[in-house]
């Protein structure tokens, strides 16, 4: 079985973070059926602190993923940091 990629693993679970507590503001406090605004504010929130809490993991690999990509994508190129060890400084 392939292994999920960490960005769609990661989205998906940031996405139920956020869905998840706003189904349950929805359908169990009558009030925030009439302000919508306030109960996305709420999710939002709460989506927000679980997701700092409970989903590193999978955001540091979603990072790795990221880096490792980007790093791969152009080996050839001159950094500036190589530009700079290659000066010599003048006396």
């Amino acid at each position: 079985m392939k292994k999920l990629p960490p960005l769609l693993v990661y989205t998906v679970l940031r996405l139920l973070a956020f869905l998840v507590p706003l189904a349950i503001l929805w359908f169990f406090f009558p009030i925030f059926r009439e302000f919508w605004w306030l109960a996305a504010l709420f999710a939002a929130l709460i989506g927000m602190s679980i997701s700092l809490l409970f989903l590193r993991t999978p955001l540091s690999a979603t990072s790795r993923e990221i880096y490792e990509r980007r790093a791969a994508r152009r080996p050839g190129k001159t950094t500036d940091e190589d530009v700079e060890d290659g000066e010599t400084p003048e006396a």
